[in-house]
């Protein structure tokens, strides 16, 4: 096929077309939506021929950065902060055990050396969000579980990184030092830490200061800002994708104006760079060649799914107050999506011996996790009693208007137990001058409004203000829980 701009640019909006129109199905048959961008790609590489590993691991790494902002702007620190040290050590020790004994188990199947086996295994240690919670749907998973997934999901991606480029290095550069490696890892996770808390301050501090023509521009100076701290992070020697998780979560937990727009755009974006992205990393695969590793790499699998995987979580969370069926579930939720082809890129590029290889044994095995686990997460989590039946209520069930440059805006609040105003009606509460309720959002329902409106507990209100009067409202509200937003 001949390659011009206009061929480009409709192949580009099929791709896209196709990514959005399928999603709807993987809903439907209750399987990642990765599964189908995935396919959709292997059967365009029928007639278009694509092997640029460089662009295929640009394109990746980008969206991967637009991934995990958009994921760390929406967790809560509230949630993820009694679970962060199961988190943490889920995403190291646990990584690091599942890949030891994955990497075992790819020797002896696909007789590759200790060194190639343990790549292999590193490439496929991490867990992807984008495909637990898109498998997930409508199911209200427990608080607990979702904040230890979205919290070790977000951030074991350095991990798998530092280890794939360790084992690239030792088997390129046999004198490599290893315990100069482990220096280097504490020091990339610390830069990571650190850079991301200080440009996520910076962050806040700029988009809430400055003063731009337009509202859309706001969404668009979050990006810049994500993209620079990946970038800025990994030029200091720290670990980029950290830094980039931990910055979007002090964003996405601090007193941001224009935070509906943000989050918005945010999600779109992140939408159409994994469209784009697992399309493109389809493209990169083959059928007839997946087809020579079928049977090994279900057998490697399998040895993931039902050994690796479940020993790095049961051991990695010893002591630390999850039941067996919550480990069990968890085990099972280490999906495999994005991170693991991306990764395998890296060896591709670097022109390590078994390459080609060691690429479709981990495309295979993420297809395989991501159909087999993935359309099963949901019938496990109702087995386990892990689903709740109450459905929270986001801010994207909401649509409101864009205040643009005026000097109001609207605050969303969720009205705690211990409220001062849980109970009293809104003709009791005295709010500030030019202070409105807009709506209140009670579970399934949006309440309009009255003086004689009674507030209850888990209301959410959606509060028009002056911006000078933020302080005021917020004072006010002082005592509910820790979940305002401004638009």
């Amino acid at each position: 096929m001949d390659f011009n701009v206009e061929t480009i640019i409709l192949l580009l909006s099929i791709m896209l077309l196709t990514g959005v129109l399928t999603t709807k199905f993987s809903i439907r048959l209750g399987m990642p939506s990765l599964i189908l961008f995935l396919a959709a790609g292997m059967l365009l590489n029928r007639y278009i021929y694509f092997e640029n590993a460089e662009l295929a691991q640009l394109i990746g790494i980008f969206a991967l950065i637009i991934i995990l902002f958009d994921g760390g702007t929406q967790t809560k620190w509230k949630d993820i902060k009694p679970i962060a040290g199961a988190a943490s050590s889920l995403a190291t020790i646990g990584v690091l055990i599942t890949t030891v004994i994955t990497g075992i188990g790819a020797v002896y199947i696909f007789n590759l050396s200790w060194l190639e086996g343990m790549l292999l295994g590193a490439i496929v240690g991490s867990t992807d969000a984008a495909a637990v919670f898109s498998v997930l749907g409508s199911k209200n998973i427990k608080k607990k579980i979702t904040s230890t997934l979205e919290a070790e999901s977000g951030s074991n991606d350095p991990m798998a990184v530092f280890l794939t480029i360790i084992f690239i290095d030792l088997i390129q550069i046999p004198e490599t030092s290893v315990w100069g490696a482990i220096g280097s890892f504490f020091l990339e996770m610390g830069l990571g830490l650190i850079v991301g808390i200080a440009l996520g301050w910076i962050t806040v501090f700029v988009i809430n200061k400055i003063d731009l023509d337009s509202s859309g521009l706001y969404p668009v100076l979050a990006l810049a800002f994500s993209t620079f701290t990946y970038a800025f992070t990994d030029l200091v020697g720290g670990s980029g994708l950290l830094a980039v998780y931990v910055m979007a979560v002090y964003v996405g937990n601090s007193d941001l104006m224009y935070r509906f727009s943000i989050l918005r755009f945010n999600e779109g974006f992140g939408w159409m760079m994994q469209i784009l992205m697992f399309m493109m990393l389809g493209l990169l695969a083959f059928p007839a060649q997946l087809i020579d590793v079928a049977w090994k790499g279900i057998l490697i699998s399998l040895i993931l799914m039902f050994i690796a995987r479940p020993i790095g979580v049961f051991v990695s969370t010893l002591g630390m107050k999850y039941n067996l069926k919550q480990m069990l579930f968890i085990s099972w939720a280490g999906l495999k999506g994005a991170v693991p082809i991306v990764l395998a890129t890296y060896p591709l590029i670097e022109g390590v011996e078994n390459s080609a290889l060691i690429f479709n044994v981990v495309f295979f095995v993420v297809l395989l996790s991501a159909l087999v686990q993935g359309s099963s997460l949901s019938w496990l989590a109702a087995r386990f009693n892990l689903a709740d039946d109450i459905k929270s209520r986001s801010i994207g069930d909401i649509e409101l208007i864009n205040l643009g440059k005026t000097d109001s805006e609207i605050i969303e609040v969720k009205i705690g137990e211990d409220s001062p105003i849980t109970g009293k009606e809104l003709s009791e509460i005295s709010f500030p001058k030019d202070t409105l309720i807009v709506t209140i959002a009670r579970g399934e329902e949006v309440i309009t409004p009255t003086g004689n409106s009674r507030l209850k507990a888990q209301d959410t209100l959606y509060v028009l203000t002056k911006k000078k009067e933020r302080s005021k409202v917020k004072k006010l509200l002082k005592d509910t829980q820790k979940t305002e937003r401004a638009f």
